[in-house]
């Protein structure tokens, strides 16, 4: 299965599964799980076991009888077909004859498996153990020390085979860890396992928080991924097994942990915890806690396996008998100055050495020289020679009782000021100040790294937290594109719909409005051969029609009819006559009673038209009207048809648009995951550089203070002592 190019689902949440799951025999078509019975709590509803990503429920099929755990996922994963097959696949291939136990469980993952409302969405049929999670056990077994002791053997065992087949699980904490009844251990939960074949792609989860260094980051994914952990649970069991108290001590119950935090990984110098386990008096104990917290800053690639072989079970007296000489052996260094606990533990390769500072004896003066000796017997003659002085009264200047001693005073010094020691250890003094000076101070070295990683810290979340809203918001920007298209499509093919149906109607005009003007055309024509000349109305004579047509008033057709108007000069009422074109004439000897008898005669000629007018259309001219509506038709519904492919289009470019925009911010998000893998890289570097840095200030530190003893060993009066007693 490739990769999703359209928006991501959005999927249930764990009620609305145990919702679903109270009717199996619809929501599943799988026939181990149509129609499976769910495990109810008292309010008779689905169980659930509900973490960040899934929730998982225990169902009985009915066909079977057989258990299962059924794992729903609530969180969209990219590739997640993909990455099941890969595991099951090299799960598969695991000979369970050469493992230290059976620790992998069997699962089928099965695609649009459950339906919840409209959808179907993947499950994960997993076979079902009966186990408790490690906290619970050592709930209840943490005071059986010879117990303990042999599980974190088994548990150490079970690394080795995750190891030796490059397997890694991702997330190996206290509820992921489950002890069957014959004190073997189980895995569950491979959501972000990792094998051979996803290598190159990213992880999905970043584990529990609990149990994971400080340093991972969102790209670690590879087989030392569970390393850090691996390292704190076997801690843990290490400690509980040595002293059992420690678990009501360390642990809260309930708590989210075994017996150390997240905090106490990253701050171990603020941490009880952590400082009660370094400061425990047995050696495995303090060694393994002083292990843990060393490896909280180390890059994961660069963390040892935990690769110890389980020693073979003593009985008490043999226990008891080599107790002092196991104590021994334990803190005894080995080859490569590490101490005995840690052998078959760090590779040596972790096990480096810092940079050696320059040092200096702390001897004092070593052998006399001439000129020493010649000091030494210079002395008691000059003190002979002040006595004498003395003696005989020389007692005032120039020469006085002092100047032998301050002769021998000055002597003394020169002879001290010229010792290949004092030289050498101004030199060194100088030399090792100047080193330490030129050194940052771990300790705000430290701040700062730790200033500098929370800020990147909390730019990640933000920029992690801000890429699925981005997907998000173009999904949303896609799909109200693909609304207002639709909303488009649907008025448009309305309004195409609403004309067409009005053909009927505007058909039904068009026929009465060419009768209208095939009757008013034959009307005209009928006035327009009406000549007043030939039938004159009553009145009208040949004087009068003359002065008519003199006016262009001929025929019926001339003139619509007349206007009264008030003669004011001889108080009288005159018309005139309204021409065709809506113009009135004045007409001499037209007066108002010669006006009404045209009038009345056009009335007749129109009337006597109307009455023999057309009452229909012939058919050419019906069907000239016809395929004209037809043709309008046919071009409606030819626009109707264009609607869709034209909304295509638009749908097409929306979905261009959207897939252009996800693959540029999918670049600039995976060019801003490599600044931050960089990142975190250049973090890793500091953090050893700081580590080695430490270490090299404290020996320093201790060189200088060692260089100025020496430089007190090698005092006037230390060497005035030196010229008698020879140390």
């Amino acid at each position: 299965m490739g990769p999703a190019i359209g928006p991501q689902r959005q999927f249930p949440s764990g009620a609305d599964y145990a919702e679903a799951l109270q009717h199996t025999q619809l929501c599943f078509q799988h026939p181990e799980l149509k129609g499976a019975r769910p495990e109810l709590t008292k309010l008779g509803l689905p169980r659930a076991i509900s973490g960040a990503f899934a929730s998982v429920f225990s169902l009985t099929s009915a066909v079977s009888g057989q258990r299962y755990a059924i794992k729903c996922f609530t969180r969209h994963v990219p590739d997640q077909e993909d990455r099941y097959q890969a595991i099951s696949s090299r799960l598969a291939q695991l000979n369970s004859a050469e493992l230290s136990q059976s620790w992998n469980l069997g699962f089928e993952y099965l695609p649009d498996a459950i339906s919840v409302g409209r959808d179907r969405y993947p499950v994960l049929k997993m076979e079902w153990t009966e186990a408790v999670t490690l906290s619970s056990w050592l709930d209840d077994n943490h005071t059986h020390t010879f117990a303990v002791d042999r599980l974190a053997g088994r548990f150490e065992a079970l690394t080795r085979d995750l190891a030796a087949h490059e397997i890694a699980h991702g997330d190996l904490q206290h509820g992921n860890l489950l002890v069957a009844s014959d004190d073997t251990l189980r895995l569950v939960d491979y959501d972000g396992m990792y094998v051979p074949a996803l290598a190159g792609k990213g992880g999905t989860e970043r584990g529990h928080r609990n149990y994971q260094s400080p340093m991972r980051g969102n790209d670690d994914f590879g087989a030392t991924l569970d390393r850090f952990s691996a390292w704190v649970i076997f801690l843990s069991l290490k400690a509980i097994a040595t002293d059992p108290a420690l678990w009501n001590r360390l642990h809260e119950p309930s708590g989210e942990f075994l017996l150390l935090t997240e905090e106490d990984f990253k701050s171990p110098g603020g941490s009880t915890r952590l400082q009660t386990l370094l400061a425990h008096a047995d050696p495995t104990v303090n060694g393994l806690a002083d292990h843990v917290r060393s490896l909280a800053f180390q890059p994961l690639d660069l963390l040892p396996p935990l690769a110890l072989a389980v020693p073979q079970q003593r009985t008490a007296a043999t226990t008891a008998t080599s107790a002092g000489s196991s104590r021994a052996a334990a803190t005894a260094p080995v080859a490569g100055g590490l101490p005995g606990w840690m052998a078959g533990h760090v590779s040596p390769q972790v096990a480096s050495t810092p940079p050696s500072p320059s040092t200096t004896s702390l001897d004092g003066f070593r052998v006399r020289t001439l000129l020493d000796i010649a000091t030494a017997v210079l002395w008691p003659l000059m003190l002979a020679a002040t006595v004498l002085m003395i003696v005989a009264g020389f007692a005032t200047p120039p020469i006085g009782p002092g100047v032998p001693v301050v002769v021998g005073v000055l002597l003394t010094a020169f002879a001290w000021s010229r010792r290949t020691e004092r030289t050498q250890s101004r030199a060194a003094l100088a030399r090792l100040t100047d080193e330490l000076a030129q050194l940052d101070d771990p300790i705000k070295a430290a701040e700062m790294l730790h200033k500098d990683r929370a800020t990147f810290d909390a730019a990640e979340v933000t920029r992690t937290d801000a890429f699925p809203r981005a997907q998000q918001k173009l999904t949303a920007r896609y799909h109200a594109a693909l609304k207002e298209a639709e909303e488009r499509k649907v008025r448009k093919q309305r309004d195409i719909a609403k004309r067409i149906d009005g053909l009927v109607e505007e058909l039904r005009r068009a026929q009465a409005k060419a009768l209208k003007d095939k009757q008013s055309a034959y009307v005209r024509d009928q006035l327009g051969r009406r000549l007043i000349a030939q039938s004159p109305p009553t009145g009208i004579g040949t004087k009068l029609t003359a002065s008519l047509a003199a006016a262009g008033i001929r025929t019926a057709a001339d003139f619509t009819g007349y206007q009264s108007v008030q003669n004011a000069q001889y108080n009288s009422t005159g018309a005139v006559l309204v021409l065709s074109s809506g113009r009135v004439v004045d007409v001499r000897g037209i007066g108002e009673a010669k006006a009404v008898a045209l009038d009345t005669w056009r009335r007749h000629v129109v009337a006597a038209a109307e009455a023999r007018q057309p009452t229909a259309l012939s058919t050419s001219e019906r069907q000239s009207i016809e395929q004209g509506i037809t043709r309008r038709r046919a071009q409606l519904t030819a626009q109707r048809t264009a609607v869709e492919p034209e909304i295509d289009a638009l749908r097409v470019k929306a979905r261009k648009q959207m897939e252009d925009e996800r693959e540029q911010l999918a670049r600039e998000n995976t060019v801003a995951g490599d600044q931050a893998r960089r990142k975190r890289q250049e973090f890793s570097r500091r953090t050893v550089e700081l580590q080695q840095s430490s270490v090299l200030h404290g020996a320093l530190s201790d060189s200088v203070k060692a260089a100025r003893l020496r430089q007190r060993g090698l005092s006037f009066a230390r060497y005035v002592r030196f010229l008698y007693i020879g140390h």
